[in-house]
């Protein structure tokens, strides 16, 4: 016994090749039999069930549609579809060490600019390099961890360094607003009133 629904395409697809009743009687006996179709005959079934499909609307407005494919010609990634899953969902704290690091690596300067005390960072510091190191030793598959430790003493005088940047920027900023504004007397005189 065939499955109907290769029936049904076996027969669209003999109408539309324009295959006669006659060939058609053969056709039902070889149904009697296990249907077995070249592969010739399955690239012009699913090509029936595109361009069907293109009639009937289902590809109008896709998401993307009209715009290029991002990515191609880009080197070859094997963990491509991970990494954009990674990016586009805005995950944290998923897949492998060697992605995750490399994603905290570049978000590292901003997480250690909202930090106030100066062995806070420094102990941040550390953790992140520990963790480098712990993934570097594993052999859990993935891609190669590539990360670079930090120097704690150098990324601490950068803090330092940012920390006293945005200070005198914002003294600045405020000292500007101060003088744009123009200045009220406390104790103004009323006319007769």
């Amino acid at each position: 016994m065939t499955d109907p629904r290769e029936a049904a395409q076996r027969y669209r697809l003999d109408r539309d090749l324009g295959r006669d009743a006659s060939d058609q009687g053969a056709a039902s006996e070889d149904a009697k039999a296990p249907a077995r179709s070249t592969p010739e005959e399955r690239v012009a079934i699913v090509e029936q069930a595109i361009q069907h499909a293109i009639r009937r609307g289902d590809f109008d407005d896709l998401p993307g549609a009209g715009k290029p494919l991002t990515g191609l010609g880009a080197s070859h990634d094997p963990d491509w579809w991970l990494r954009r899953k990674i990016e586009t969902e805005n995950l944290r704290g998923l897949g492998p060490p060697a992605l995750t690091l490399r994603v905290e690596s570049a978000e590292l300067h901003d997480r250690l600019d909202r930090m106030t005390r100066e062995q806070d960072v420094r102990e941040a510091l550390e953790d992140f390099n520990a963790r480098v190191r712990h993934a570097r030793l594993q052999l859990l598959g993935g891609p190669p961890v590539v990360t670079p430790t930090r120097e704690v003493d150098a990324e601490l005088e950068a803090w330092r360094e940012r920390r006293e940047e945005r200070a005198r920027a914002a003294r600045e900023a405020a000292e500007a607003e101060a003088s744009a504004s123009p200045k009220r007397r406390f104790w103004r005189r009323r006319g007769p009133g």
